[in-house]
């Protein structure tokens, strides 16, 4: 204790050894963990109480949850420092401030020399130094605006339920689906939905490519804590397009906590990628699992009647624009690479319309869409050929990235690397990656192969121009 004594002694002279020694530990943590971390995490606490007979001392945070992060990420430094000070501590306990800082333990008269620790016990937390954290909510992506299809319905009722924030049997949310289909429009319509009935909720919208950004500006900055601190407080946590961290081995390892911490929590995490869970490449396992463990939804491309409703509801807000139903069919029909092409190119034909002082009719909507019409034709993606082919052939769509090699899975496979390599620009590699890691080279023979069978077996030559048919619209 002699020794304890000595290094407070010059501390705060006058002041109860408690009191004395609490300066003493704020100065050697905020050494020992430097400035901005004690800044952000340790100068908010206050002095509460101390058990001189069980050497428990206990401290106050100005909430919660600093109360209990403090608790599990700087409990061992707050016990090895108080130690060092005054080794009869035992335990260092640190709970949420309901009130001013109580210093009556230590005596009514509070000498002016531990005014540093009653303005510290007070003091706000500072917390993110870095930029903020998450992307702003798009106020016209609403349910009320999201027209729903057979294409999107699982998905979209998922998130309603998610939105309302009671009890919940699924956590996370996995989206997927190609791009312009209305992911990220649901995630949005999710967060806005939640916070109208939450107002205090934290709500936060990312994508994954910002999420690995802050998350590599903070390891520059030193200060990680921050980020993990602001992102898993989230009451409601929302990555878009996960597949953009595929091969970043740092970024996916915080991205697992992260997930981890939300789940356990209890709180809601949504999550979208352009293809399912088991199809993701690139993506560590135990995410994968973990993707797969709540509730998977896939957003597939709207059918005709769908794209016809989104074009009625879309002309619903659009003040005095006179679009004949032909034309609505017309766009319809022929734009069906995405929601978000569709939307586009009627905006396009009804502000030429208004600009030009033009009717619109079938003619004028072909002269004005004329290269997104030609575009259309050639915008054929590989996950709707493997649909497209699973579906003639009855099988699983996911046989086409599976190891089997049986004739029923392999030559249904092989036709539609075929199809890949002749109506999308993609490479050889890139066809290859898509059938599940393949290399190059069994997409050439698979090419080869089916355009021998072409020319010998009639059957399968038919089965091929009717998918082509198909594709193509």
């Amino acid at each position: 204790m002699a020794v304890a004594m000595e290094a407070i002694d010059d501390v705060a002279a006058g002041m109860s050894p408690v009191e004395a020694a609490w300066i003493a530990v704020r100065d050697m943590l905020r050494r020992s963990l430097g400035a901005r971390t004690f800044d952000g995490w340790l100068k908010p606490l206050g002095l509460d109480g101390f058990d001189d007979v069980d050497g428990v001392v206990t401290l106050a945070a100005p909430s919660d949850f600093m109360a209990s992060w403090v608790a599990t990420h700087f409990s061992d430094q707050l016990r090895a420092a108080w130690r060092a000070v005054l080794p009869h501590v035992t335990e260092v306990r640190v709970a949420a401030r309901s009130e001013a800082v109580r210093l009556a333990s230590f005596g009514a008269d509070t000498p002016s020399a531990i005014e540093p620790v009653a303005a510290a016990a007070v003091a706000e937390p500072v917390v993110a130094p870095l930029s903020p954290i998450g992307t702003p909510l798009e106020a016209r992506y609403t349910f009320d605006s999201f027209v729903v299809g057979k294409a999107n319905e699982v998905a979209y009722n998922a998130a309603r339920t998610l939105a309302l924030g009671g009890p919940v049997t699924f956590n996370p949310l996995f989206l997927h689906g190609g791009t312009g289909l209305g992911k990220t429009h649901l995630m949005h319509a999710i967060g806005q939905d939640y916070l109208a009935r939450h107002p205090d909720a934290r709500v936060i919208y990312m994508s994954a490519e910002k999420f690995m950004f802050e998350f590599v500006s903070a390891m520059r900055a030193k200060d990680t804590l921050s980020f993990k601190a602001r992102l898993r407080s989230a009451d409601l946590l929302m990555i878009d397009d996960v597949q953009f961290i595929a091969g970043k081995d740092s970024t996916q390892e915080e991205f697992f906590h992260t997930m981890n911490e939300i789940i356990s929590a209890g709180r809601r995490l949504i999550i979208t990628a352009d293809r399912s869970p088991q199809d993701l490449e690139g993506i560590e396992s135990r995410i994968l699992s973990r993707l797969g463990w709540g509730l998977v939804a896939d957003v597939n491309p709207a059918d005709f009647e769908l794209r016809l409703n989104i074009i009625d509801k879309k002309l619903e807000g659009m003040t005095g624009a006179a679009v004949p139903a032909d034309v609505a069919m017309f766009l319809a029909k022929r734009i069906s690479a995405n929601v978000r092409e569709l939307e586009g190119a009627l905006n396009r034909v009804v502000a030429y319309a208004t600009l030009l002082g033009r009717t619109i009719d079938m003619d004028f909507a072909q002269e004005t869409l004329s290269d997104l019409l030609r575009a259309n034709q050639r915008r054929i993606t590989i996950e709707e050929i493997q649909r497209r082919v699973s579906d003639h052939y009855r099988i699983r769509q996911t046989e086409m990235s599976s190891a089997r090699r049986a004739r029923e899975v392999a030559r249904p496979r092989q036709v539609a690397m075929y199809l890949s390599k002749q109506l999308t620009p993609r490479s050889l590699p890139e066809i290859g990656r898509r059938f599940g890691g393949r290399d190059h080279t069994t997409v050439i023979h698979a090419v080869k192969q089916i355009e021998k069978l072409r020319a010998q077996d009639a059957e399968l030559d038919a089965d091929v121009r009717l998918l082509i048919r198909q594709l193509e619209g």
